[in-house]
């Protein structure tokens, strides 16, 4: 009897402790792991090893141990990334305990390879923490190829002073970045910017990027590098050259997949706030290039497919377009809005109207066409208002509606003819051999803008060819 009763207090202990270790871990659902950062960036720029480990701590913030049922790369056995979690080296981890208020720390490893090109040019993956049924997630960034790492988090996002880019290694611009007011940025022959989503390169001072010629462009595009992402449109914001910019020149380069490819604020000086000369600019989801009170030169572009305008002049301004190619024949929905808009005046959040004068807008030797049945509109405050603009030997899509007898405005246009553009939809923007756009040029302009935009005569047979191409089979 004795013996029995010492079995049965045995039990009652053995019991009674099982229950206290149960009730010592906190348990709630929505517990929530504490963490040192939300995202762990790999800011090595990655040479020979491709390899690289960061560092992060976990805190348990309440008063009772907490169990983590498990700690795991989303992307699993597809990971760049291993994690390393109390001496255990892996991609998933379960069951891990932390006492009250304690912290563990976590460490990530990325393995690349920086010279394979097919590598993605940002590796991305996230770790995910299950507790008490609730999921909680760090981000991972890591640069999968070897770049130039512009960071808009750290120093590195600011141009504070005069500075070159060249060509030997891509530049990938991260979170944005900033040219500095006072500040010239010079970009070298074929150097390759890449931006990661959503971010923008800011001009508040000089942007200096011109090349030797079509054979080595320089290359403004997102960072995905998948065959499937290359005219993709919006993956990254664009250039925006900001209010006080000046003397900004773009010469040889591609533009290509953002929101808007260039937008342009009040002119600083009476100087060309920006100009841009043997260009392409391609595949935005809103505008090509946005002007707003601003001073832009452009000759022998290409502007095409983009979601609303290709080029949107707003709020006044000067404007010189010479040999461009403006083609918009967006795919991707229904474009309600023209190719080119013309306005000066904008409405404040008070509803307040400001008129500023659109002192010029000339275009010469040009192509503007798309698929709508109007791909110009001119929006003027009243008929009062300063609004100049001037059309010259270009081919236009234009409703029959709008008057084009104006010698001030319109001299020898062509409306509504098929331009001969070779295939637009495969981005190649030449005339084929029977294009009505041939020696239609007045050749005044011609012999300002001598070479095409692949640096062929246009003026050694004859009248030139309009827009950005000269046709050579019979020159």
């Amino acid at each position: 009897m004795q013996l029995k009763k010492i079995l049965i207090l045995v039990s009652l202990v053995f019991i009674s402790i099982i229950a206290c270790k149960k009730e010592k871990f906190f348990t709630d659902a929505g517990a929530e792991l504490k963490f040192s950062v939300d995202t762990v960036k790999f800011d090595t720029v990655f040479t020979t090893v491709g390899s690289a480990t960061q560092s992060f701590k976990v805190y348990n913030p309440y008063n009772k141990s907490i169990k983590i049922s498990s700690i795991s790369l989303a992307k699993g056995n597809n990971s760049f990334f291993r994690l390393n979690i109390n001496g255990v080296s892996a991609r998933t981890v379960t069951d891990i305990e932390m006492e009250a208020n304690d912290s563990i720390y976590i460490f990530v490893e990325v393995h690349v390879d920086p010279n394979n090109t097919n590598n993605p040019m940002i590796v991305q993956d996230s770790i995910v923490f299950i507790t008490n049924g609730t999921p909680q997630d760090i981000d991972l960034v890591a640069c999968g190829q070897d770049v130039n790492l512009i960071n808009g988090d750290d120093a590195s996002g600011t141009i504070s002073t005069n500075t070159t880019w060249n060509s030997l290694k891509p530049y990938l611009v991260y979170n944005s970045m900033l040219v500095d007011s006072n500040i010239t940025l010079t970009i070298a022959s074929g150097t390759k910017i890449y931006f990661h989503h959503g971010s923008r390169m800011y001009v508040k001072g000089t942007l200096i990027a011109t090349s030797s010629g079509p054979t080595e462009p320089i290359v403004f595009r997102n960072d995905r590098l998948e065959h499937w992402y290359d005219d993709v449109p919006g993956q990254w914001a664009g250039i925006y050259f900001v209010s006080g910019s000046k003397d900004n020149r773009l010469d040889f380069c591609e533009i290509k997949n953002a929101i808007i490819g260039i937008q342009s604020d009040t002119m600083a000086n009476s100087n060309y706030t920006v100009e841009i000369s043997n260009s392409k600019i391609l595949n935005m989801n809103a505008v090509g290039i946005f002007g707003q009170g601003t001073n832009i030169k452009a000759w022998n572009c290409v502007i095409a497919n983009c979601g609303q305008y290709a080029l949107a002049l707003t709020i006044g301004g000067s404007y010189e377009f010479y040999h461009c190619t403006i083609y918009n024949s967006w795919p991707y929905a229904n474009r309600q809005t023209p190719s080119l808009i013309l306005n000066n005046y904008y409405q404040d959040i008070n509803g307040n109207y400001h008129v500023r004068p659109l002192n010029n807008a000339t275009f010469g030797n040009c192509i503007i066409y798309g698929s709508l049945e109007n791909e110009i509109v001119f929006d003027a405050f009243n008929a009062s208002s300063t609004f100049n603009y001037k059309f010259t030997n270009s081919l236009l899509k234009i409703a029959d509606t709008v008057a084009t007898s104006n010698f001030a405005h319109w001299e020898n246009i062509y409306k509504n003819n098929l331009p001969g553009i070779k295939n637009p939809s495969t981005g190649d923007f030449s005339l084929d051999t029977l294009a009505y756009a041939k020696d239609k040029g007045d050749l005044t302009i011609g012999g300002n803008y001598p070479s095409d935009i692949l640096q062929n005569s246009r003026i050694s047979f004859g009248l030139p060819d309009l827009g950005a191409y000269e046709r050579q089979d019979n020159k």
